[in-house]
């Protein structure tokens, strides 16, 4: 199939463009290479994905519709895959416009692509920082999620609420996925293990929020690309709504759209996921402990119902072996 994806120079982007050209599809990629993080990160992931004969690639920003355009136009996509946007909770308040260009106007622009084009299925990346501090767990879809705690959460569910609209006036088949804390090799540095691997080679201390008593549903990258390609094939419609007991499915009654959780349900502790990554890189970490920060959450706790339903998998790689191979690429990388 031909699949058009942003974001492909970013983390979860890149495995994903790599994962369906190993499979033999073919890939248009659309970046805008923002320099949030280093450059170079993006610039060795692009480089692999361009050894591919069937990628091809767009250099240029979301809010930048002829360009976005005619790169479509060029795609004739039959998948839309829309992960490209500004991420990070703590940045979201230091640079909030950053946020509603990329986040609101830029997916504003991927909506009308769709719209003109028509791919067979749209698919969203939103977050689970949509749910906020949400005390009901596990965090199920049809959970309210009419309080976040950071711009980059109002954002993704703005996102969310503006596709389902334009679900319903098109008719375009749609399904928006909220990730829970995605690592992996060739991760973002502004992610907490990819900041205390480099600081523990370094010999430097940590810093540990919220006194380490967060929690988080951890999804390896592989697990997350898995459960993505096999929704690629569930293009929302009522001959797949759920009807299993114990799971309320998202199907829209008024749209082909449907929001699923891309999570395994298994939150760790932040103090022994720390553990972890210390007995993994075999040197100590020095903990520095500080108090909550602004706009973090005290858990994330995915319900993987709707997505075992619907797809037959959910992620299952351990944080012990999700972090021994993201060390094993850190340390060919950086040491």
């Amino acid at each position: 199939m031909r699949i058009f994806i942003t974001g492909t120079a970013g983390f979860i982007g890149f495995h994903l463009a790599k994962r369906l050209l190993d499979d033999g599809h073919t890939v248009h990629g659309y970046d805008g290479m923002t320099q949030y993080y280093d450059l170079s990160l993006k610039h060795s992931r692009r480089d692999i994905l361009k050894a591919y004969p069937e990628y091809t690639h767009t250099e240029a920003m979301l809010e930048d519709m002829p360009a976005l355009t005619a790169a479509a136009e060029a795609c004739q996509p039959e998948i839309v895959i829309h992960l490209a946007a500004q991420a990070g909770v703590r940045y979201s308040i230091e640079n909030p416009r950053a946020y509603v260009d990329s986040n609101l106007v830029g997916s504003f622009n991927v909506l009308e692509i769709a719209r003109l084009f028509k791919p067979r299925h749209l698919m969203l990346a939103s977050t689970s920082s949509v749910y906020g501090a949400n005390a009901k767990i596990p965090f199920e879809e049809s959970d309210k999620t009419d309080e976040p705690m950071t711009l980059y959460a109002a954002t993704k569910k703005s996102m969310e609420v503006m596709a389902h609209s334009y679900s319903h006036l098109w008719k375009l088949p749609t399904t928006a996925f909220r990730f829970f804390t995605v690592y992996g090799p060739y991760g973002r540095p502004d992610m907490a293990l990819f900041k205390f691997a480099k600081a523990g080679l370094k010999g430097e201390p940590i810093d540990v929020y919220g006194e380490g008593q967060q929690q988080r549903d951890f999804t390896y990258i592989d697990d997350l690309v898995e459960c993505i390609v096999r929704l690629m094939d569930v293009v929302p419609a009522e001959d797949n709504r759920v009807n299993a007991d114990g799971v309320n499915d998202t199907l829209s009654p008024q749209a082909p759209y449907r929001v699923v959780n891309l999570g395994g349900g298994t939150p760790v502790g932040l103090l022994p996921f720390i553990d972890t990554v210390e007995e993994t890189l075999g040197v100590p970490l020095t903990r520095n402990m500080l108090p909550m920060q602004k706009g973090d959450v005290p858990r994330t706790f995915a319900s993987p119902k709707l997505l075992e339903s619907l797809t037959g998998f959910k992620p299952a790689i351990e944080v012990g072996e999700g972090v021994a191979s993201f060390c094993t690429w850190f340390k060919k990388t950086y040491a």
